[in-house]
């Protein structure tokens, strides 16, 4: 753990120290320093229901996010340094609220008119993850993205991540393990899309109660409405298996989400306006973790 964090320390340091030399031959290189920020305000609500519907859990939350970046750009290459923190005010009695960090340092390559190579490193400071509400992590990246055509486009991006839980009064404990994703998209036209995506990600750790395995597949489709308006149904299958966590009939536990969901994008200028509806249905073989139900999304923004 110290060890990535250390190297992502370099990493983001390495990107600045970068970022800001080339700003300085910016006017003779034909580089563009461009700096850019966004506010947004979000509402959720949201409600689930086990089974047996002996138990109804409501969750409303108001969440405010600050983003501050700055890019520097050539024709075929692209920096990008970024910060951002989410502020979520859960309401209804015996909720806590929360907060999270985000630093991101990425650099974008074209290597030809149909291959661009993606380097990116990020730190998360107190995000909720599948095996911890209180996460701090570090990871890095690589993605590759080939366009042979303006129709088709293919993604592979492998991401390692390194992490350490917050467990309250217990001792802090670590986690590590790979991501891959792989995503192809068709484009029928402008904001016109079908997406196909797939991944698989673990986590290694020597606490029983952190390490899992996950698989997803999922499909969207996006078709614009007017000029300034897109509508995106999707659907997306999810199911993960925890290395230490037992269930109700001593096997490990297993779980499996199917998610289908709509969102509607309304982007007039420069703001952002974004609704979403999705309804998740979670089987488990642990029978109190059955459950389903809605979750209802608003966000308005702006970018500056």
């Amino acid at each position: 753990m110290i060890f990535a964090m250390r190297t992502g320390s370099r990493l983001l340091a390495a990107a600045l120290a970068l970022l800001t030399a080339q700003a300085a031959a910016a006017q003779d290189g034909g580089w563009r320093l461009e700096p850019d920020a966004r506010i947004e305000v979000q509402a959720v609500s949201a409600q689930t229901t086990t089974r047996d519907e002996d138990l109804v859990i409501d969750g409303e939350a108001i969440s405010l996010r600050g983003q501050i970046g700055l890019a520097l750009n050539s024709d075929a290459t692209r920096f990008r340094l970024e910060a951002d923190r989410i502020e979520v005010f859960r309401l209804g009695e015996g909720r806590r609220d929360l907060s999270r960090d985000r630093f991101t340092a990425t650099v974008q390559h074209d290597v030809s008119k149909a291959l661009e190579v993606q380097l990116q490193a990020r730190h998360y400071d107190d995000v909720v993850t599948v095996e911890s509400a209180d996460t701090d992590e570090w990871q890095g990246s690589a993605r590759i993205s080939f366009e042979p055509t303006r129709a088709n486009r293919f993604r592979l991006q492998g991401t390692w991540r390194d992490r350490q839980y917050d467990n309250g009064a217990r001792p802090a404990t670590t986690g590590e393990g790979p991501r891959i994703d792989a995503q192809y998209r068709h484009r029928f036209g402008r904001y016109h899309y079908l997406a196909f995506d797939l991944r698989t990600e673990n986590i290694r750790s020597d606490d029983p109660a952190r390490g899992y395995e996950r698989d997803s597949a999922g499909v969207a489709y996006t078709r614009p409405v007017t000029k300034d308006l897109r509508v995106r149904p999707a659907i997306e299958v999810i199911k993960t298996r925890f290395d230490g966590r037992i269930a109700d009939n001593g096997a490990l536990r297993r779980d499996r989400q199917v998610v289908p969901e709509v969102e509607l994008l309304w982007w007039p200028g420069k703001w952002r306006v974004e609704a979403e509806a999705k309804y998740v249905f979670f089987n488990s073989n642990e029978a109190t973790r059955e459950r389903q139900g809605y979750r209802l999304t608003l966000s308005v923004g702006r970018v500056f």
